[in-house]
C-alpha cells in the first residue's frame, strides 16, 4: 500500500473526482480529502491509498503538476507522521494532566484551544 499526498486542490474538488484521476494509473484503495473539523471546508490538500507501489510511482509522476479543477497539482509520497503524533510545540505530548484526557495545548487561530 502506498499513501500520497495531493495538495493544491480546489476547494470544489471531490473524491469522486480524485478517484476518477487516480484510477486511470491502478487500483485506489481509499481516497481521503482533509476537511477543517469546524467548517468542514476542505483544507486543500487529501491523501490517496494505492494498492501497487508501480502504480502509484506511475500515478505520481503522471499527476504532479497537471491541472485539476483550475489547479495545478501537487502530488508526491506522503512521508509518516513523526513519531507520537503532532507536536503541539511545547515539548510534544504533555499527557493527560488539565486537558480533559487529550494531552497536549494547541494553539489555533491565536486563542489557546485544548
Amino acid at each position: 500500500m502506498t499513501n500520497i499526498f495531493v495538495g493544491n486542490l480546489s476547494y470544489q474538488t471531490t473524491q469522486a473526482d480524485l478517484m476518477t484521476a487516480f484510477s486511470q494509473y491502478g487500483a485506489v484503495e481509499r481516497v481521503n480529502i482533509i476537511t477543517d473539523r469546524d467548517s468542514g471546508q476542505s483544507r486543500g490538500f487529501a491523501f490517496v491509498e494505492m494498492t501497487d507501489r508501480r502504480e502509484a510511482e506511475n500515478a505520481i509522476a503522471q499527476l504532479n503538476g497537471a491541472e485539476l479543477n483550475g489547479r495545478t497539482l501537487n502530488v508526491n509520497e506522503a512521508r509518516p507522521k513523526p513519531e507520537g503524533g503532532r507536536s503541539s510545540g511545547f515539548g510534544g505530548n504533555r499527557g493527560a494532566g488539565g486537558a480533559g484526557g487529550r494531552g497536549g495545548y494547541e494553539k489555533k487561530g491565536g486563542r489557546g484551544r485544548w
